[in-house]
């Protein structure tokens, strides 16, 4: 026990005229100061953590132990995201194992390929409702936790309105107070880019009942890629109240992001080219994306009593895009030579969300149930306008070529204020039942929901009415879990995915020019897809294991030559897609001190059912056979302040086309960091230093696109990447 001031001044005073005492009271203060500094050390260790769990919110079934979930889930903690220091959700989501990033077709939006099929960002869940998370880039620094659930979730969160999400989804939750803390913290990521953030926790109240979290970011500057500009600033709040049976919060962000001289992917045609210098820039300094995004949620739960709670929550979202693009197409893969061209594509959005149900417990003579019931509705309005350009310029992916920006010719909607194009709304009404038997060692979950997919185009030329469909569907779920002894689980699920068919766009790129689509502007009908999946979890001591055997058969939206219209591309959805895989996943602490997260996922996507048995049996294009994770977190033991991280990433090999006549290589990547904490009063600043891709390999990290019936575009991965920063506590 350290001795106080006071105590320390009455010693010293008694005990002046006899030396023979001050060497023991010096080590004995020696010894009570490392105390207090090991306990500094030990919390602020603990605080950074980067920890992964299988526990979540399900959807309308709310937060689960991951035992008791016939699903498999995962959600990284807020620590892995303030130590990595990631410019976007890809980056955080490039930990997990089961999912890889791309970009959309023409954009800066990231793409996640999840079990072989895409996620949009208009698609990924904000506090469990859709349209609420800004679209296209998604700063990391406004949440908590990054849940992804894998499989179809048509029941658990509803169709989702983008059209995307049959191979899982993405729920970001946002932060709230947790006890009373200022954080602040500097960075640096290569090259020239600099960051800064505060984040302040406080709770109140007699009883601690209101909570107020307050954070904000500011990111700026050139990163790893030549020339390749990004900035962010963001702020966001969270306001709750928790006392007896009422719960309630309220989160109100704001983030406005932009990229400039973005690299694109690369279109490509017969051959797959060499990659170029891991850093090489080809795109153009007139290219960029600018968004800002307001958005929130309310929460309400209200405990009727023991057995009974009602909640509610809605959200809303205002976003406004200004994108101007720097395609590029390859001409000529042994040396290069490439064409480009430019599009500008303003956009604005207005989205709205709600859901509202009960849930109740039930037990009686050794059976219990969990009875859930409630109904949800989500509204979007899309506001976009295009103007693209009709004459390539000439560059070249590894000598790129600067050029003035090309004048459009190619337009449609208003340019200066674009009118509606698309208004979807999804609207459904759900019950399930869980039951609970053998003391819960086996429970068995049915549910049903009825959605109904309301979308309506309008025509880019004068907002006319274009098309409009409103259809009904039932999306089923039946779950079940085994637990025969602690800490092992078994389970299996039967669901099904429900999304708003896709909008055909107004052109598509042939050979670096705009080729029109012949039913531009018009949805296709919902896509309905099923999903079987078998597995088991296994927790022993402080290691979690989790491994997954799933088939999902999902229709697949394809652009292909318009038969009855020359010169047109049509799409439609003209083949079935079936992935099966092995999904392993594993986390923990094995030892003290040391921390894994990883596992392995094996594809095999197969094209089925297409028209006239074209490609039928081949390969999905930009779904890898093989993906790797292996994240390791180590505390020395003789260095308690010292913490060294490494990751290892692996992307097998994928098709690049539909024919499979291209494929993309296997590349692995290594990444390594480590952590210093010093101490300061009573807390401890944190010193972070990482290296993305040390070795600087250049690779392509993936061919997936949507549009593959006239090839395919690659993205190149990004080069070394320095990181440093430093944040304290108080």
């Amino acid at each position: 026990m350290p001795f106080s001031r006071a105590h320390r001044v009455a010693v010293s005073t008694a005990i002046l005229a006899s030396t023979a005492f001050l060497p023991a009271l010096a080590q004995a203060q020696s010894r009570n100061e490392d105390a207090g500094t090991d306990d500094i050390i030990v919390s602020a260790r603990r605080l950074n953590q980067t920890q992964v769990s299988g526990t979540g919110d399900i959807g309308v079934l709310g937060n689960k132990a991951a035992e008791d979930i016939p699903f498999n889930v995962r959600s990284y903690n807020e620590a892995l995201i303030r130590n990595q220091q990631p410019d976007s959700l890809g980056e955080v989501l490039e930990n997990d194992p089961t999912v890889r990033t791309t970009l959309g077709f023409g954009t800066a939006a990231e793409v996640f390929v999840i079990r072989g099929f895409e996620l949009n960002s208009d698609d990924v869940g904000f506090d469990g409702l859709y349209g609420i998370t800004p679209r296209q880039l998604v700063a990391p620094e406004l949440f908590s936790s990054v849940q992804i659930i894998n499989g179809a979730s048509a029941f658990l969160n509803g169709a989702a309105p983008g059209g995307s999400g049959i191979g899982g989804s993405v729920n970001l939750l946002p932060k709230m107070a947790d006890g009373n803390r200022t954080r602040a913290t500097i960075g640096y990521v290569s090259d020239s880019h600099f960051t800064g953030a505060v984040d302040v926790s406080r709770r109140f109240g007699a009883n601690q009942e209101w909570g107020l979290r307050l954070n904000g970011s500011a990111r700026r500057g050139d990163i790893a890629i030549n020339d390749e500009f990004h900035s962010s600033y963001v702020v966001g709040g969270t306001l709750d109240f928790n006392n007896g049976p009422v719960r309630a919060s309220l989160n109100v962000n704001f983030q406005r992001l932009r990229q400039s001289y973005w690299r694109p992917k690369v279109a490509i045609g017969g051959a797959i080219p060499r990659v170029p210098d891991a850093d090489t820039n080809y795109s153009q300094p007139w290219s960029h994306i600018q968004t800002r995004d307001i958005f929130g949620t309310l929460n309400l739960e209200w405990d009727l009593d023991e057995h009974a709670m009602l909640y509610f929550k809605a959200g809303a979202r205002d976003g406004k895009e200004d994108q101007v693009t720097a395609s590029v197409t390859l001409v000529n893969a042994a040396n290069g030579d490439a064409t480009g061209s430019a599009s500008y594509v303003p956009r604005t959005d207005n989205n709205e969300a709600g859901t509202l149900g009960m849930r109740v417990k039930l037990a009686a003579g050794g059976v219990t149930q969990e009875v859930n019931f409630g109904t949800s509705v989500a509204w979007q309005t899309n506001r976009n306008a295009y103007d693209f350009s009709v004459t390539p310029y000439a560059t070249n992916i590894y000598r790129p070529v600067v050029v003035a920006r090309p004048a459009g010719g190619f337009a449609g909607g208003d340019l200066d204020d674009p009118f509606p194009i698309g208004r979807t709304r999804v609207a459904s009404v759900f019950a399930s039942d869980t039951i609970g038997l053998w003391d819960d060692r086996i429970l068995i979950t049915g549910g049903l929901r009825l959605q109904e997919i309301k979308a309506t185009s309008y025509s880019y030329q004068d907002g006319a009415l274009q098309s409009f469909y409103k259809e009904s569907a039932v999306t089923p779920v039946v779950g079940l879990v085994i637990k025969p002894v602690p800490g092992l689980s078994f389970y299996a699920n039967r669901i099904e995915g429900l999304v708003r068919g896709e909008q055909a766009q107004p052109t598509v790129t042939i050979n670096g020019l705009p080729v029109p689509v012949s039913n531009s502007g018009r949805f296709l009908p919902p896509i309905k897809s099923k999903q079987y999946e078998v597995g088991g979890k296994l927790t022993f001591g402080r290691f979690d294991a989790g491994l997954a055997l799933f088939q999902i058969d999902k229709p697949g939206a394809f652009y292909r030559p318009d038969a009855d219209r020359l010169g047109f591309f049509e799409y439609g959805n003209f083949a079935v897609q079936r992935n099966r895989g092995i999904e392993f996943t594993l986390n923990g602490e094995p030892v003290d001190g040391l921390r894994v997260i990883g596992g392995l996922t094996i594809l095999d996507a197969k094209l089925r059912r297409t028209e006239g048995g074209l490609n039928q049996g081949n390969d999905a294009v930009g779904v890898p056979e093989l993906l790797g994770n292996a994240n390791v977190e180590w505390d020395l033991p003789f260095l308690p302040a010292l913490t060294l991280t490494g990751r290892v990433v692996y992307t097998g090999k994928q098709a690049a086309d539909l024919t499979n006549t291209l494929r993309l290589n296997d590349w692995t990547r290594v990444d390594l960091g480590a952590r210093y904490l010093i101490p300061a009063g009573q807390s401890a600043m944190t010193l972070r230093f990482s290296v993305d891709n040390v070795a600087n390999k250049r690779y392509w990290a993936s061919a997936f696109t949507a549009f593959t019936a006239f090839g395919s575009q690659l993205l190149q991965g990004t080069p070394r990447t320095f990181k440093a920063s430093a944040s304290i506590e108080f």
